[in-house]
């Protein structure tokens, strides 16, 4: 069954598990995986440009973009069906690959969800100041909303996964009608032929977009990185029921259900106002088109969507980041402190802590320190990458796991073996081609990200002494 010493397994094995069992359901983790990708504001964030690429042939481009996130999606749902820990991909490739590139897999993972969760943090002051009529310039104002909004979150999260989960269902309850129902009107308007609007034709079912103008390669690279997010369902699988099944389930389900509501948002708002006003808007093209459609009042309800899916995605990002971290911690690759679980709440507390306090920190020195603020936002436009890399290494953990299976079975080498290998391929291919494009300061990001990672990756090897690196590949029976 394994290439390692039964001796190795015992030496290594992380603690049982100590986080609530049991707690919520698959539509509540479904909710979380979906909170994590922030259906508005990534609308909101990339539906001018999926717009321009495609030549407004998105919707195509956004469900051909969905069949390889549905195939990694179910990578990570045979993965989690080995092995349920909330270290995940950091166990799993550690495992089934190697155990450095499992840390570094690990440290993505984690640097992914604290700049994501930061970056989100920054646009909801702006947000929340509109919906009240204020100024969104207020640098007092937008540190006071950040730091709340971090507190509170931090302590939802720390509360238990309970309150988190409840929470996280009423706000996308919420997020989601407001984003559907401006897409359900938009859509009309667009059919009815309103003035204003434009004309859809059957350049829109096609990869090409309208005339062949569109980019279907630009359109994926913008496609790509509204998904990411879903994995979510997984780091918080020692705390679902069936936890070996349902994670992996409510990860392809909110795989589908994005699919659904990224199509039909961007469809049904792409032509609510002229090419060159959604251009020329396409910082806040979401309020820009709710303006349109209904008025001051409609723009701020817009807002308002927008503001939840950054609350949501800032609750998610703690609590996700958070088990992350307790699972590397548990193989002591992180000092072991951030392991302890609160006997009070049943939630890793220290954890929690550290990275609730983390984003604020991050949230105030981009706010204050201006001349930081260019390097940040590098760090930010290479976040997708991350997540990119890291749904790859998962994949291709599947193909090595299951490489017996691949070998003995046509179904499995499908399954197990082609497709996890050919969505791989599809998001190296994204990968390749957006550093193509990326200015020098973004590949310079990207690189002291990975250089950050393997210096701790020393410090947990000779500092720490972890007995994680002395694991060997293990394979499935």
């Amino acid at each position: 069954m394994t290439d390692q010493t039964a001796s190795g397994l015992a030496t290594v094995r992380a603690p049982a598990a100590r986080l609530e069992p049991d707690a919520i359901g698959v539509a509540q983790d479904t909710v979380i995986g979906m909170a994590s990708s922030a259906p508005a504001a990534s609308v909101g964030l990339t539906l001018a440009a999926l717009a321009a690429a495609t030549a407004y042939g998105s919707g195509p481009v956004i469900v051909l973009t969905a069949l390889p996130m549905l195939v990694i999606a179910n990578a990570y749902r045979r993965l989690n069906m080995w092995n349920a820990n909330c270290g995940a991909s950091f166990e799993w490739v550690g495992r089934a690959i190697n155990p450095y590139l499992g840390f570094l897999t690990g440290w993505l993972m984690i640097a992914a969800y604290i700049i994501a969760t930061v970056s989100g943090v920054e646009v909801l002051g702006p947000s929340a100041l509109a919906v009240f009529g204020a100024s969104s310039t207020s640098v007092p104002a937008n540190i006071a909303i950040a730091s709340v909004l971090g507190l509170v979150m931090l302590a939802i999260a720390v509360a238990g996964i309970k309150i988190t989960a409840r929470t996280q269902v009423g706000i996308a309850l919420a997020e989601y009608l407001i984003l559907i129902g401006f897409a359900a009107a938009g859509l009309a308007a667009v059919l009815a032929h309103h003035p204003g609007t434009l004309p859809a034709t059957r350049g829109w079912l096609n990869l090409s977009g309208i005339g062949g103008r569109g980019s279907a390669a630009a359109g994926f690279l913008a496609a790509v990185f509204m998904f990411t997010g879903w994995d979510g369902t997984v780091y918080v699988n020692e705390e679902v029921r069936h936890r070996r099944v349902n994670p992996g389930r409510a990860a392809v389900l909110a795989v589908v259900l994005l699919a659904v509501i990224y199509t039909f948002a961007a469809v049904g708002l792409q032509g609510v106002v002229p090419p060159g006003k959604l251009q020329a808007n396409s910082a806040d093209a979401l309020v820009y088109i709710g303006g349109a459609l209904g008025g001051g009042g409609a723009a701020k309800v817009m807002a308002l969507a927008l503001a939840l899916s950054v609350i949501a995605t800032t609750g998610t990002g703690i609590v996700l980041a958070a088990r992350i971290i307790y699972g590397m911690a548990s193989y002591h690759v992180l000092p072991r402190f951030l392991a302890n679980i609160s006997a009070r709440f049943a939630t890793p507390v220290a954890a929690s802590i550290i990275t609730g306090l983390a984003i604020i920190a991050l949230s105030w020195i981009y706010l204050l320190a201006t001349s930081v603020q260019d390097a940040f936002d590098d760090v930010v436009a290479v976040t997708g990458l991350l997540f990119a890399v890291f749904y790859i290494l998962t994949a291709l953990a599947t193909l090595a796991y299951y490489r017996r299976r691949v070998l003995t079975s046509a179904w499995d080498a499908f399954i197990l073996g082609l497709l996890p290998a050919g969505a791989a391929g599809f998001l190296g291919w994204i990968v390749v081609k957006s550093l193509q494009a990326a200015p020098a300061p973004q590949i310079w990001s990207l690189a002291g990200i990975l250089a950050a990672g393997a210096v701790l990756m020393l410090v947990a090897r000779f500092g720490l002494r972890s007995p994680f690196f002395a694991i060997r590949r293990e394979h499935d029976a």
